[in-house]
């Protein structure tokens, strides 16, 4: 098989099933063009704030995408490409766009609320001081995972013994960014221009931070970046959406959809053939396909992360009931074709059942650089644009996951009937914003100093479980506002089997390991293997909840009662 083909068949799947799929479950469910949306009604210029429709699909895009689609993909290109080929394409479509797009319609059909709190209407308060809780533990692990990958992207001296030209000059470009970014976000704020000169000043500013980092590296070692990324999360998570979340992944957006533009167009014209073989085996290595490939790849697929961003901050900026299908449910179809990208880039560079070796940014900056070569782009440069588009993706979803991590944290301990002035001195201390980013942030740090490929199996079962959970929530949503919801069922019953099987077989590794005293690392181990029994105890008990309100008599649909 080659590369053309593969590309051909995922777009046709992708491109029919938003115009099939996508708009059959807008139509079910039902969108009206001319309500209120949560933007309007509860702007506070924080995070509510009536945003483009374009900004808004930046946000949603560069925030979901993060490195996952890129990751998975490679990572579990050991079981062949057609296993990978085929989730991507059924995961994506039926299960991850679909979770996407429903998280996003009940969030603004709730006054732009977060999952946490549609659990608690329409489940129950126990369930949402559950989901928060892991939630929050979830946010810790991504933002860890993340950190690192960009930490180690940016690294000056990965080449030894010279230092690494490449990875300098990304990590300018993405400090420069983000200082375009809250010049942007000034500029759209206070000038309102017309679209096309954003879009001008956007790319404009873009092109200067490329040309810049491309002649000015900076060369720091992994351990400094770690510092330096947590402390911009951490101003990140708690800084107005418009003043830097919105401009920068505004200004990613167009980065990253070219990126994608030039991998395809390099897929045309080189036609690669996938020299990975077609299918390994159900066990490769020791890993078993059920459920290593399904929680390997997660974006790309289905991820529960999405249901965060698409309820925690794009839900807010939605100005128009009618734009949420193009924004969540094309964003994630969107994100499949990168990781349909990423299997034909692995699968060119690797050898029958042997997979490339590298990091999963390097074998995909190596492969998309050598099919743009073909056209007449220098190579070494190409590379570090792709490496450039990466670290992006991955530097916008710790942007947002940081905030949604902090918004997680404060929810856990507010109650509905909650003000500033029947507040105790405690609860206020407990849910200030910069209470939570210190607590959220600090864990994260700590987790992130394992290095993200022994977070990974970890994050990407806690992922999956999100996405479950989540997909539960909005059934009971759409059964209690009478509404259809049994294509939610069987993605929602397939991922909890998947994720409940793969973080029992991470506890009994982790805490085997410790027992056995072979694990050499006693410390990661137990702070991982304790994650993962708070995150397996409060997701079954969540789910549990979930499906008894959903299945159970004595909740019957009732008229929608909180309408955005």
């Amino acid at each position: 098989m080659n590369g053309i083909t593969i590309m051909l068949i995922a777009l046709i799947v992708l491109g029919a099933g938003y115009l099939l799929y996508g708009r059959w479950l807008a139509k079910t469910w039902g969108i009206d063009p001319k309500a209120k949306t949560p933007a309007y009604e509860m702007e506070d210029g924080v995070d509510y704030t009536p945003t483009a429709p374009g900004v808004v699909f930046g946000h949603q895009f560069a925030s979901i995408a993060g490195a996952g689609p890129i990751n998975g993909p490679i990572q579990a290109a050991i079981f062949g490409w057609v296993p990978v080929l085929l989730w991507v394409l059924v995961g994506g479509l039926f299960f991850g766009a679909v979770q996407d797009f429903v998280s996003m319609y009940a969030s603004v059909r709730n006054k732009g609320r977060t999952i946490g709190y549609i659990i608690e209407l329409y489940i129950g308060k126990i369930g949402k001081k559950l989901f928060t809780l892991f939630v929050w533990l979830f946010s810790i692990l991504v933002v860890a995972a993340f950190a690192d990958v960009v930490a180690n992207t940016f690294n000056g001296f990965a080449a030894t013994p010279e230092v690494s030209l490449a990875n300098g000059q990304v990590a300018t470009t993405s400090m420069l960014f983000i200082l375009a970014a809250v010049t942007l976000g000034v500029v759209l704020k206070v000038c309102r221009f017309k679209p096309l000169v954003n879009t001008a000043i956007a790319v404009g500013l873009l092109v200067l931070c490329i040309v810049l980092g491309m002649v000015l590296p900076m060369y720091v070692p992994t351990g400094t970046w770690h510092l330096i990324v947590f402390v911009y999360i951490a101003v990140a998570s708690i800084v107005p959406v418009w003043a830097l979340l919105q401009p920068r992944d505004y200004l990613n957006s167009y980065l990253l959809v070219a990126m994608i533009v030039a991998a395809v167009l390099g897929v045309l014209v080189a036609n690669p053939q996938m020299n990975l073989n077609a299918f390994n085996g159900f066990t490769v290595n020791g890993q078993h396909m059920f459920p290593i490939l399904f929680v390997t790849i997660a974006c790309g697929a289905v991820s529960g992360f999405h249901s965060l961003v698409s309820s925690g901050t794009a839900s807010k900026q939605v100005q128009n009931e009618k734009h949420m299908l193009p924004i969540s449910f094309g964003s994630m179809l969107l994100e499949s074709l990168l990781a349909v990208i990423a299997l034909i880039a692995v699968g060119a560079v690797s050898s029958g059942a042997q997979v490339a070796s590298g990091t999963p940014a390097v074998v995909f900056a190596s492969a998309i650089s050598g099919f743009l070569g073909k056209i007449g782009i220098p190579q070494d440069v190409a590379f570090t644009l792709i490496n450039l588009s990466v670290s992006a993706f991955a530097l916008t979803s710790l942007d947002s996951v940081a905030r949604v991590g902090r918004l997680a944290f404060q929810e856990f301990f507010l109650d509905s009937t909650d003000t500033d002035e029947n507040m105790s001195p405690v609860k206020k201390f407990l849910t200030n914003k910069y209470t939570a980013t210190v607590a959220t942030l600090v864990m994260a740090y700590a987790l992130a100093k394992a290095g993200y490929a022994n977070i990974w199996p970890l994050f990407g079962s806690a992922n999956q479980l999100l996405s479950a959970l989540a997909l539960i929530a909005c059934a009971v949503f759409l059964k209690r506002t009478n509404r259809k919801g049994w294509m939610l069922w069987v993605p929602m019953g397939i991922m909890l089997a998947v994720t409940l099987t793969a973080l029992g077989m991470t506890i009994a590794t982790k805490f085997g390991g410790i027992f056995a005293a072979t694990t050499a690392n006693l410390g990661g181990d137990l702070l991982q293997g304790s994650f993962a029994v708070a995150l397996f105890v409060l997701g079954v008990i969540v789910a549990v909840q979930g499906v008894q309100k959903l299945f159970g008599k004595e909740n019957a649909p009732e008229k929608e009662t909180v309408q955005g």
